[in-house]
């Protein structure tokens, strides 16, 4: 049976009348990466600082490995690495300097740490680098060097809040190729707050949050499912015009812009109703349409749909 590493049970924090997570509950399991996604200002933060004890809940429980976050916080902590959004290195410290720093505040030995630093730093690849200040990193290899100081005590579980915001596409996706490799080859489970919806996919579950509640988790394949059979993409010029024409017509719910095209939820079952209405009326203005077919739903595409969802429960409350 699967081990259960982190559960969280109807988590409540407040900060004077705003309430950043509102009843929370989730689980992370051993061998997965769960991503937990939402909109600036949903509660993501907030939730990992509840899972790793640096904020204590108004209400709810967490364990990590086992062990209560509020009762026996010491113990499940050795069970995490965490790597909060503004880590810090010290930068006139060398690599290894500041990997010694950081298993010491662990509490580990020299006989312990020392291996496991040079093991760490091949993995992540900063193995040749290792004598370099900090300061002198590139902005990927201090990513890096965060996740090696957070690995560097062997921890069960990695908690890592927005840690590829601000970098650039390819650092991305070496950081990524790096958590996977974590959990394939480490054993180490991943919960990881996320902004972009192509890293979400890589996830074994995904939680969306939404005004410090959980909407909706489920793994990312079975949440496009959702919409199957509901999205068109609309290619041509002038874009602004075929999305003002796009929005005319009855069976479309949503239209957005998604780079140099546009996406168009239907209604269920009106995608070739959508489809001719809106040939024939963009012929008749002289738009030009080079591509209008249906297309497999992105999890941007459900997400915009929760959260369109969400602001209509609240206007209606």
């Amino acid at each position: 049976m699967t081990q259960k590493l982190i559960v969280a049970s109807h988590l409540r924090k407040a900060f004077g009348e705003t309430q950043a997570v509102d009843d929370l509950s989730l689980q992370v399991r051993e061998g997965e990466i769960y991503g937990l996604v939402g909109p600036d200002g949903a509660g993501k933060t907030t939730t990992i600082r509840l899972l790793c004890g640096a904020l204590k809940p108004d209400e709810g429980e967490v364990s990590v490995g086992g062990f209560s976050v509020r009762t026996q916080v010491e113990r499940a902590r050795e069970q995490l690495g965490y790597l909060s959004q503004r880590f810090s290195l010290y930068e006139d410290l060398t690599v290894m300097e500041n990997l010694r720093f950081f298993a010491e505040v662990r509490g580990l030995s020299a006989s312990n740490w020392k291996s496991r630093a040079k093991d760490i730093l091949e993995f992540v690849g900063l193995a040749p680098f290792a004598d370099r200040h900090a300061g002198d990193l590139s902005g990927g290899m201090k990513q890096k060097l965060g996740l090696a100081t957070a690995l560097v005590h062997r921890p069960k579980v990695l908690l890592l809040d927005e840690p590829t915001s601000g970098v650039d596409p390819v650092t991305r996706q070496d950081f990524w190729q790096l958590l996977i490799r974590l959990v394939t080859e480490e054993g180490v489970s991943v919960l990881v707050s996320t902004p972009y919806m192509d890293e979400a996919v890589r996830c074994t579950y995904v939680g969306f949050m939404q005004a410090g509640r959980l909407v909706v988790e489920d793994i990312p394949h079975v949440l496009q499912r959702e919409l199957e059979g509901r999205i068109l993409e609309l290619h041509g010029e002038p874009l602004p015009a075929l999305r003002q024409e796009a929005q005319s017509i009855g069976g479309v719910e949503s239209v957005q812009t998604f780079g140099d095209r546009l996406h168009l939820r239907v209604r269920p079952g009106q995608a070739g109703q959508v489809i001719g209405q809106l040939s024939q009326a963009t012929r008749q203005r002289g738009l030009q349409v080079s591509k209008l077919e249906a297309i497999a739903p992105q999890l941007e595409d459900v997400f915009i749909s929760l959260l369109e969802q969400e602001g209509e429960e609240i206007g209606r409350g």
